[in-house]
């Protein structure tokens, strides 16, 4: 069986297809491809895709590869921008007539014209089918608009984190993964939410990267609530500190201190009974 290239459309979503005419690709290449109407242009992302990384509703209905693409191709991607951003003024324009709010992100032509699609965002869902219809008479063409998530605004305007670095999903992240307060809770970044919320207000995609490091480092580490014998006090584990390698302790009074991880391991671990008078 052939293996199938990745490609990403100027939308943002991502399409794979076979090569059957063995045609000479590249990363990062431009080509022209079948879509459900009509043709597209989108960039290469990776020429060989693995079976289990396969979407089978993206891959199931036999679009082609038609071509790469010519300079003629090129230059009409390029003007495409500012017929997108009539296609914005217009839609604004049109939006005032109805009750409802709606902040538009990002307007996308199909390559060959034969879709346009309204990126927005709402608060709550509308019954925008009047609107459409409107819409798709002023414009000749097929309209969608797909409401987006905050993440996804966040993806289509861009910007920088708080590391300074280009925005994760706007650069190489090409699909959201989950991130959850369990995450944030095993880095020890659990205490200020804001502080690992990025501007989509959603928890830090970069917190989902470095997961498998704490797990790993993490059990070398004792649990937190742990009790153990210091200077013939006890003292309990409420916290640790894996970059640094430091585990953190408090006794009854609840004074704190740390210390360095081997040293700790030179301490006698309570047994059952006497964690519970702890």
């Amino acid at each position: 069986m052939q293996e199938y290239i990745e490609v990403e459309f100027r939308s943002g979503r991502l399409g794979y297809y076979q090569n059957t005419q063995n045609l000479p690709l590249k990363p990062e290449e431009l080509i022209i491809v079948e879509v459900e109407r009509g043709e597209d242009i989108a960039q290469i992302v990776h020429l060989s895709i693995c079976d289990k990384e396969l979407d089978a509703q993206q891959t199931g209905k036999g679009y082609g590869i038609r071509r790469i693409a010519t300079q003629e191709d090129i230059d009409k991607m390029r003007n495409l921008p500012s017929e997108e951003e009539k296609a914005a003024s217009t839609f604004t324009d049109i939006l005032q007539r109805y009750p409802f709010a709606m902040k538009l992100i990002e307007t996308i032509y199909q390559f060959d014209g034969n879709k346009l699609t309204f990126f927005f965002t709402a608060d709550g869902r509308i019954d925008f089918r009047v609107f459409v219809r409107e819409l798709a008479n002023v414009f000749r063409t097929r309209i969608e608009l797909h409401q987006t998530t905050g993440r996804d605004e966040a993806r289509r305007l861009g910007g920088f984190g708080m590391c300074g670095v280009q925005y994760c999903c706007g650069s190489f992240l090409k699909r959201f993964n989950q991130v959850t307060i369990k995450m944030a809770k095993d880095q020890n970044l659990a205490g200020n939410l804001s502080k690992i919320s990025g501007p989509c207000g959603r928890l830090l995609c970069c917190l989902n990267f470095e997961e498998d490091f704490y797990l790993e480092e993490s059990r070398d580490y004792p649990i937190p609530g742990t009790c153990v014998e210091l200077k013939g006090k006890k003292m309990y584990v409420f916290k640790t500190d894996i970059l640094n390698k430091r585990v953190h302790l408090s006794d009854e009074n609840q004074a704190v201190m740390d210390m360095d991880l081997e040293a700790f391991k030179q301490l006698k671990v309570l047994t059952v009974p006497e964690i519970e008078i702890c």
